[in-house]
């Protein structure tokens, strides 16, 4: 089956709208330098830097709902609008922290719009045998998200302000509402016909209730997703731990980053060739665990080569988001298939806000190689509760 050329379009769609997302919800965390600098309390400034999280997780789930009743184009496009206008509460209020903080968390809460919606639409477009390479395509819009953030936000609000930094975000939400406005078409659905006198609704059956299909593809999806975020947020100081400077850690940490949403694209490639996503997800939990393992054995020996095996543990533990992502989309369907993505994103980010305190105070307590090997387990446990065999309503 061929994949229609307007598929590519809303690929790039909604990579770009989920990357403008991004952008905003990551701006936070990179003002905590300038904001300790401007006198507030370093507590104060992580609760800051989780605001945009916390209302992601919030409203994931009924984004997803509403993409399911009115589809992809309004909510994206819509999303975006109302994302735009939190960036420009954010920059009204950038000389009140607690106003700020209010207009980061309504940020969070807005671009979670884009986070279910842009899967959802790419999965509409592209044919099975092609949706995981797109999706891993699409697994691109975070780095670029987060590293766009990276090299903008906290250069620009120590030069000139925080206003400043918000500039940037603003200008890519308004003009990617009006392209999604105009650009993205909602992909084809099968028609919903009215039910016989007397005869049963024809409505989707929930997925949830008919198996435990889903339940379990989330519950994998948590336990993977702890590597992930132990990595990325203590690989910096495990390198520093090391006797490496902090300027080279940091680009050590970033570099994995685009090396891991590679690999995303190439492992969605092979669940294509393979007709399978549950399959390459074992071998990817088996390999989780595999180089968390090392990663402890590389702490307690010092091996120079560290930050090679640093990168290779950062590009395995991300390589299982586009194939459950993609799998928890086939199962659903697509009457239910927003609110599915919804619920997986949920899951996935409050597993990963518990990482920075969990595996802060494991790492306190015992250190980086017993931490390291304590998170090896959980891809292990992950493992049983892969499916055996794929679910999708093609």
């Amino acid at each position: 089956m061929t994949t229609p050329r307007r598929a590519w379009t809303m690929l790039a769609l909604g990579v770009a709208a989920q990357a403008a997302g991004t952008l905003v919800v990551s701006a936070p965390a990179l003002l905590i330098p300038h904001l300790v600098a401007q006198g507030m309390p370093l507590a104060s400034a992580g609760l800051f830097a989780a605001a945009p999280t916390i209302g992601l997780v919030l409203t994931l789930i009924a984004w997803g709902a509403v993409t399911d009743r009115v589809g992809e184009r309004v909510v994206i496009a819509g999303g975006l609008a109302l994302t735009t206008v939190t960036v420009v509460a954010a920059w009204l209020s950038a000389g009140n922290p607690v106003l700020l903080g209010v207009a980061f968390l309504a940020a969070g809460m807005t671009s979670a719009s884009t986070n279910a919606a842009s899967g959802r639409v790419v999965v509409g477009w592209f044919p099975k045998e092609r949706r995981g390479l797109a999706m891993g395509i699409r697994q691109m819009s975070q780095p670029l998200g987060v590293t766009l953030a990276a090299v903008t936000v906290p250069q620009l609000a120590e030069g000139s302000g925080i206003r400043a930094a918000l500039v940037l975000p603003f200008v890519l939400c308004a003009v990617l509402t009006v392209l999604c406005a105009a650009g993205i078409v909602d992909p084809p659905r099968p028609a919903r016909t009215a039910p016989a006198p007397g005869a049963a609704s024809t409505t989707a059956a929930n997925p949830y209730r008919s198996s435990g299909f889903l339940w379990r593809v989330h519950a994998v999806s948590v336990l993977l997703v702890v590597p992930q975020f132990t990595l990325s947020t203590y690989g910096l100081v495990w390198l520093e731990g090391l006797g490496w400077s902090t300027p080279a850690a940091g680009l050590l940490v970033g570099v994995p980053q685009f090396v891991g949403a590679v690999g995303r694209i190439l492992v969605g490639a092979w669940s294509d060739r393979a007709r399978s996503r549950v399959g390459p997800l074992r071998v990817v939990a088996v390999s989780a665990a595999a180089v968390m393992g090392v990663m402890a054995l590389v702490d307690v020996s010092h091996w120079a080569a560290a930050a090679v095996f640093l990168l290779v543990a950062t590009s395995v533990t991300v390589a299982d988001n586009g194939l459950a992502y993609t799998s928890v989309a086939e199962a659903a369907g697509p009457s239910w298939s927003g609110r599915a993505l919804g619920t997986q994103n949920t899951g996935q980010f409050l597993a990963a806000s518990a990482v920075g305190p969990g595996v802060g105070a494991l790492v306190g307590t015992l250190g980086f190689a017993a931490s390291f090997g304590l998170v090896a387990v959980l891809p292990l446990l992950a493992l049983p509760l892969v499916p055996r065999t794929d679910r999708s309503h093609d």
